[in-house]
């Protein structure tokens, strides 16, 4: 009797030994891009950030660069439990919710800060739950930028448009947006943008200052218009299932964590807007040109009727919340 109640102290003092040392949950956190971009940033800065609070606890493990999946795998990865999170853009989620096709109406955002009031604000914060029954859980959003227009051509009126060749994303609204003005829009993969600006094959595409010099698209457009027309932005989100599946404590410390590497990463992708369209205009291989509010103004009324043509899949109290974070 006493030997067996040895054993049985004995086997309790194991059992609490090896919960006190349990392993940690391993979270990978995969994105398409490098470590030094703001989205590389905002992982790696979560990571340091759970490392540090839920020490023991929790273990991040980032792969930039789609050393895991590709832009076209990771969001099949993520529901079938190889990846916990990742951070898409809002563009890819077409098939999962049509709502989130507000970010690429033309015009509807006067600037980045009338986008972060309307992604704070109940309507925006309802979207990162829209996608919860399809086993998608938004953290935030983390900004790429504004997107400017750039062609061959001025682009200083919508009939400047008229017959021009665009590289757009695969997106209704985006195919749409340049039809409006008479337009020809082409679906190309983003690796494929400078030979086909290179070559001719389009006239012209759209993208944010950081994009536009990374990848030197500069270098064969003679034009760039500062015309903030849309925003290119991504979704941090997380696997559904295996969140409901957290303890309590670990998802509040993530959820802190993820909410202050995403304001991180938004500061530096703001930051580095300014820096890049610094860049584009110190090389003067592409002139620069701005929008007076006129010329801004006939933009906006010419491709306002994709707003009326969307309006019924993602919602006219969308649109109107989107219109309020304007300020005006």
């Amino acid at each position: 009797m006493k030997f067996s109640l040895k054993l049985l102290v004995a086997g309790a003092a194991l059992a609490c030994g090896l919960a006190a040392h349990a392993a940690p949950i391993v979270i990978k956190y995969s994105h398409v891009v490098a470590d030094v971009t703001p989205k590389g940033k905002a992982a790696l800065k979560f990571k340091e950030l759970v490392e540090k609070n839920l020490q023991g606890k929790v273990e991040v493990q980032v792969f930039p660069n789609s050393q895991l999946f590709g832009d076209g795998k990771e969001m099949e990865a993520l529901l079938l439990g190889d990846v916990q999170i990742i951070a898409p853009s809002l563009a890819k989620f077409g098939k999962y919710t049509p709502k989130l096709q507000i970010f690429d109406l033309p015009f509807l955002f006067d600037d980045i800060a009338a986008v972060d009031r309307f992604q704070a604000s109940p309507e925006g914060q309802s979207l990162l739950t829209s996608m919860s029954k399809k086993g998608i859980m938004g953290f935030g959003y983390l900004h790429n930028g504004m997107k400017q227009l750039s062609a061959n051509t001025k682009l200083l009126t919508p009939a400047d448009a008229k017959g021009l060749k665009f590289r757009i994303q695969a997106s209704d609204v985006l195919e749409a947006q340049f039809k409006a003005v008479g337009a020809n829009p082409q679906k190309i993969s983003f690796s494929e943008v400078y030979q086909a600006l290179q070559t001719g094959v389009v006239d012209g595409t759209e993208n944010p200052w950081s994009n536009t010099y990374s990848k030197k698209f500069h270098e064969v457009q003679k034009y760039i218009v500062e015309s903030d027309h849309g925003v290119l932005d991504y979704m941090v989100i997380a696997n559904a299932k295996w969140w409901a599946g957290l303890p309590p404590d670990v998802q509040k410390g993530l959820k802190a964590a993820m909410d202050e590497s995403i304001a991180y990463g938004n500061k530096a992708a703001f930051q580095e807007a300014l820096t890049f369209r610094d860049k584009v205009i110190a090389d003067k291989k592409a002139e620069v040109l701005p929008l007076t509010k006129e010329q801004k103004l006939a933009w906006r009324t010419a491709m306002k009727p994709v707003w009326q043509k969307f309006e019924g899949e993602i919602g006219k109290n969308l649109i109107d919340a989107a219109q309020r974070a304007n300020g005006k």
